[in-house]
């Protein structure tokens, strides 16, 4: 079964320096019926206008994710880290037990796009940590890329949770194919363009949780094509 999340259903935000759409439940927007999709808690969809960003607060006990569509990210935190992240930077924070950080645009003339993805971890209390790699675009070209898993394979990630996390940028008329095993369930995210998911067609912020379904069929049309991220969940 797919169940669609239709972008225009989502929760906003909107103050003088960021436009964000809540997936799920989160700050002021609140909706018991949208409180998550297993260990998903939150996707947010954040446009942060230039100079302006999220000044320092803290998180604790949660696996945090931040996937940079455009723009730069300055990342500070509490354990003494500082990067930048552009286009293709994946950047995972395990809070556990706290963290501090701020996320900051330094372009005084370009926005920054990003998605803010929160999971629950397997326990709480783990040791705070921070990691951060680069997925090209042509690693994610045409294919599934697997960018966080929890042992880390093929260079993706390390994440405290049984999820699997896919990005993959399709071309107008491409395909790509994903097989569920036995008890698990998934949900797609589109960042940008048009996908039809086992014959349903999702645009920009649109989402879907996938149940009881043995395969995913992901296929882009002849006019757009898409970026989106795949959540294999338990």
């Amino acid at each position: 079964m797919v169940t669609i999340r239709p972008a225009a259903r989502r929760g906003r935000t909107q103050i003088d320096w960021l436009d964000s759409r809540h997936t799920f439940s989160f700050g002021d927007y609140q909706d018991p019926a949208q409180m998550g999709f297993r260990t998903l808690r939150v996707i947010n969809d954040d446009r942060v206008a230039p100079a302006a960003g999220f000044g320092m607060h803290g998180h604790r006990d949660m696996e945090i994710i931040t996937y940079v569509l455009d723009g730069a990210l300055e990342h500070r935190d509490s354990l003494g880290t500082g990067e930048v992240l552009r286009r293709g930077d994946v950047q995972r924070m395990t809070a556990g037990t706290g963290i501090r950080h701020s996320e900051f645009n330094p372009s005084k003339t370009e926005p920054v796009h990003l998605l803010q993805i929160w999971l629950l971890p397997q326990q709480r209390g783990l040791v705070p940590d921070y990691e951060q790699k680069n997925f090209s675009e042509a690693d994610k070209r045409g294919r599934l890329r697997l960018i966080a898993a929890p042992d880390a394979r093929d260079g993706a990630l390390a994440i405290h949770q049984d999820v699997e996390l896919f990005a993959s940028v399709l071309g107008p008329n491409e395909r790509a194919t994903y097989d569920l095993r036995d008890g698990r369930s998934a949900w797609l995210q589109v960042a940008r363009g048009q996908v039809a998911l086992n014959g349903r067609s999702l645009a920009d912020g649109d989402g879907a949780a996938v149940t009881d379904e043995k395969q995913l069929d992901l296929k882009t049309g002849e006019g757009a094509g898409a970026e989106f991220l795949l959540f294999d969940l338990a």
